[in-house]
């Protein structure tokens, strides 16, 4: 079978992706048991908060050029062509960059807005002020991970994850220390302030890890690599903003969405029957506890779908529909049979899990219920990496926004009804949605 075959990269690649990924994961676990008895349920709401903001700013600023850029280099494993492969690179981070720093700046001066009409939280301002300077380091590392994933170098991009995610925690930890030494009060910004030295070592090692790769593959003079002619360079925009720009779209309306989600959930648990702090505390617990529980096995999936759409892209410009049905069934087979094991381990330890890492049974009951979630995700994020192989990206965006408005039918209508659960009901419903349409989608290839 040739995706499962031994010297294939997506084995190798998901291995290393996955490794990574638990990993990480593993380590940001206990970093979020400790931020969340450190500053309460109601503390992890307020953090949680500012991540719409930052999932837009990575829409805008790097998401869709980073698909671009991998595309662009894809082909240089093969035609040893570096210096359109560093052409692209180079272009596709320049323009990154141009926005992010707008970006960034746009997010500092006017966090005050953004914290009271956006957010609808003014205690996340000066959170916000602090993020907004991850914008363009993060801008930095996603450019270059796209040029590895392009020619299949998994490992760098593990190594900027697993090397983030260590400085960051390593950071807020030396931080909470010192504040304990001279008798100081932590607060979440210390939190916020370890993201940004994250993104800041992760920039670095990627930098490091591109120089290297130049170095060796042009050892003489790897500065020939990007021509003096500016008459070089507009193709090479136009190839890349015609991919980036719909992709970048896309990730911007879908995020926006799941940003609506994300700060109505609180809002209208008011409209329940909760006051600020009560609602601010169920969010935190939903959103900082058990979902990143409930999301922590989709490390293998997530690598496998990073992997998946090169390899399916290859499959179908080579008209190559064995591999195609191939990766389809064993994407659900597999998808599956995760899915039911996960979704039986945290229902027969979802209350124990609570209690034992967040000391909360509400946190408990979240997990029981989210459990079901595990085989529908697993199968939907495999199949729609397929369709993304496929070229069928606008098929995976209109299956997307239908699963978010879904959801936010359910934040809007539901949570007022009955509460938290009603959100619950919805994430299990719209996940449905959005694996049947898949499936839908791929049944000529099963």
């Amino acid at each position: 079978m040739t995706f499962l075959h031994k010297k294939n990269p997506l084995i190798t690649g998901t291995i290393i992706l996955t490794a990574t990924g638990f990993a990480s994961r593993f380590i940001g676990f206990f970093y979020r048991i400790f931020l969340s008895r450190l500053f309460g349920a109601e503390g992890m709401g307020i953090y949680q908060l500012i991540s719409p903001v930052l999932a837009l700013s990575f829409s805008l600023t790097a998401a869709g050029m980073q698909t671009a850029i991998s595309k662009y280099v894809a082909g240089e494993t093969i035609s040893k062509d570096y210096r359109s492969s560093a052409m692209h690179l180079f272009t596709g981070f320049i323009l990154s960059m141009i926005v992010s720093i707008f970006c960034c700046a746009g997010i500092y001066w006017f966090s005050e807005e953004i914290a009271l009409y956006f957010l609808m939280e003014t205690r996340t301002a000066p959170l916000l002020r602090i993020i907004s300077f991850s914008i363009p380091l993060a801008t930095v590392h996603s450019c270059i991970n796209g040029y590895f994933y392009g020619i299949r170098k998994t490992s760098v991009p593990a190594i900027c994850q697993l090397s983030e995610q260590i400085i960051r925690v390593g950071s807020v930890y030396i931080i909470y220390f010192f504040c304990l030494k001279y008798h100081m009060a932590p607060t979440i910004s210390f939190a916020v302030v370890g993201l940004v030295i994250g993104e800041a070592a992760s920039m670095i090692v990627s930098l490091i890890a591109i120089k290297a790769h130049f170095v060796h593959v042009v050892p003489k003079n790897y500065g020939i690599l990007l021509p003096a002619k500016m008459a070089a360079y507009p193709p090479i925009i136009k190839n890349l903003l015609t991919l980036a720009v719909p992709l970048s779209l896309n990730r911007i309306i879908i995020n926006f969405l799941q940003s609506l989600e994300a700060i109505f959930i609180p809002n209208r648990l008011l409209d329940y029957g909760y006051n600020n702090t009560t609602a601010l505390s169920v969010y935190g617990i939903l959103t900082g506890m058990s979902l990143p529980l409930i999301l922590f096995p989709s490390a293998i999936t997530n690598s496998i779908c990073v992997l998946l759409l090169p390899i399916v892209s290859e499959a179908d410009a080579a008209e190559n529909t064995g591999t195609i049905k191939k990766a389809v069934h064993k994407s659900i087979c597999y998808g599956f049979f995760l899915g039911i094991i996960f979704t039986a381990f945290f229902l027969l330890t979802g209350r124990f899990l609570g209690n034992l890492l967040y000391q909360s049974t509400l946190a408990g009951s979240f997990i029981i219920v989210l459990s079901f979630l595990c085989p529908l995700m697993y199968i939907a994020s495999t199949l729609g990496s397929i369709l993304n192989g496929l070229g069928k990206t606008s098929l995976t965006f209109v299956f997307s926004m239908a699963s978010l408005l879904v959801r936010l039918g359910f934040v809007f209508w539901g949570i007022p009804l009955w509460g938290i659960h009603g959100y619950l009901w919805g994430l299990l419903v719209s996940q449905a949605v959005q694996t049947i349409l898949c499936m839908f989608a791929v049944r000529k290839y099963r």
